[in-house]
């Protein structure tokens, strides 16, 4: 899926709730979107990937450090450095200058996943923290593949805004012992993405 695509579609919303019909489907778009943002803002990423390669530019967090956006693919990337602080990315590193992490697209002990961090390792480069933002990435920005927690908690909250679309000021309703659900706190869903939660990049 492109960048800025919902996670889930409508039919998959449809076949989770086992809803039939198609009288609610302006809705059901509109929630998948919702939710899909609502994701993407709890765990400072997005999870969908771009067709192409484009330039983002960072300032790094220390000399030998840069959290950049997720990037699935090295095929296109091109990461280059402004050193005198005139705004220009005139010094281009090589592949021998750099290492990507996390290492082997592995965390714990999971495949599939981006890089987001470069390690400035030759001897003759280093990241420079000016008034300029100093680092330029080139990169297909994005997931290969949705990871299936992050399509599951967008499921389950697409469902849970979807059947209290009469709610007011986000309270579902009230149990049998008269306490009240609010729809933000689905702790089922948070449990699927607290792994795939980062910190804010640091960007220009």
């Amino acid at each position: 899926m492109a960048i800025g695509d919902s996670y889930v579609t409508p039919a998959e919303l449809k076949d989770y709730m086992s809803y039939q019909g198609s009288a609610q489907d302006a809705r059901m778009t509109s929630v998948c979107a919702a939710v899909s943002r609502e994701i993407e803002d709890w765990c400072h990423r997005q999870f969908n990937q771009a067709a192409a390669a484009t330039a983002r530019i960072y300032e790094p967090l220390d000399s030998c450090k840069v959290f950049v956006d997720d990037f699935f693919t090295t095929s296109g990337l091109v990461i280059a450095s402004d050193d005198n602080d005139d705004g220009v990315f005139e010094n281009t590193w090589t592949a021998a200058d750099y290492q990507l992490r996390p290492l082997n697209g592995l965390r714990n002990g999971l495949p599939g996943w981006p890089f987001w961090e470069i390690r400035a390792v030759g001897f003759s480069k280093r990241f420079y923290y000016t008034r300029h933002a100093s680092v330029q990435v080139t990169a297909q920005w994005g997931w290969s593949d949705i990871p299936a927690p992050v399509k599951e908690a967008a499921l389950m909250l697409a469902a849970d805004t979807f059947q209290t679309k009469d709610s007011r000021f986000g309270i579902a309703g009230s149990d049998q012992f008269g306490n009240v659900t609010r729809v933000r706190d689905n702790v089922v869903a948070q449990a699927k993405l607290r792994h795939y939660a980062r910190q804010k990049v640091f960007v220009a």
